[in-house]
């Protein structure tokens, strides 16, 4: 089951139900409260910055990057699947550029326009989507920060008290009312122009590795002492 599970044919009628799940995410999001872990100054989407990065996330973290703050100047990769045309949508409502494309559909477009445009936006892109395996980072934010020259900016989210909407290969963490929610930035860092093959696969490994470690920090923020106690949290949630 993804995101969106029912199909609605009218477009205006699926335009009206995103502007509602818009309006009541906003409503939701607002009753918390955040704190931003910055590990180096500009990183930051929720604030102006006269450097523009490559924006790494989980899948499952996609709502909180979108709504933990106003974003500026960003644009977010997004699948053609069904459920991306309608994250699509939801992203334009809250000022996101969304571009579309995947590893198997429109994904040659998709490329094209993010290196046209990253030098006025952080590109966000969630490593691991849209289909998994969970939190194992795809070869295509590698292949983009080699083209652009943008560094990668590992980043993590999370809550003290939230749910998870179980999908077919992943979750979606949702934070419950009037909790703490985290969002980190890790370390920028760069991929070689035109890096070859095997450089592409060496620096995807160095990205889940600084995605793994930029998610222990976020955790360990929100007060999760192990590993442990953070599962015991998602089963619960």
């Amino acid at each position: 089951m993804g995101l969106f599970p029912m199909k609605i044919r009218s477009r205006t009628l699926t335009i009206v139900a995103i502007w509602l799940m818009v309006r009541g995410l906003r409503m939701l999001y607002a009753t918390c409260r955040k704190k931003y872990l910055v590990t180096r100054q500009g990183t930051n989407p929720y604030e102006h910055s006269d450097q523009h990065y490559i924006l790494s996330l989980w899948h499952d973290e996609i709502l909180m990057a979108v709504f933990s703050g106003h974003t500026i100047d960003v644009a977010g990769l997004v699948s053609r699947h069904r459920d991306g045309g309608y994250l699509a949508d939801a992203m334009k409502m809250v000022g996101i550029h969304p571009v579309r494309g995947s590893s198997k559909r429109g994904g040659s477009q998709a490329m094209a326009e993010m290196i046209q445009i990253a030098d006025n936006h952080h590109i966000a892109i969630t490593s691991d989507g849209p289909q998994g395996p969970r939190h194992r980072a795809k070869q295509g934010i590698v292949f983009l920060a080699s083209k652009t020259g943008r560094e990668i900016v590992p980043t993590a989210a999370t809550c003290h008290r939230g749910w998870r909407i179980k999908g077919s290969w992943t979750d979606m963490l949702l934070p419950k009312p009037f909790t703490t929610i985290y969002y980190a930035t890790g370390e920028p860092f760069k991929v070689p122009a035109d890096a070859s093959r095997e450089q592409i696969e060496q620096y995807v490994l160095r990205l889940e590795d600084a995605m793994a470690e930029i998610g222990h920090k976020v955790k360990e923020a929100a007060g999760f002492k192990c590993p442990a106690e953070y599962a015991s949290f998602r089963k619960a949630a």
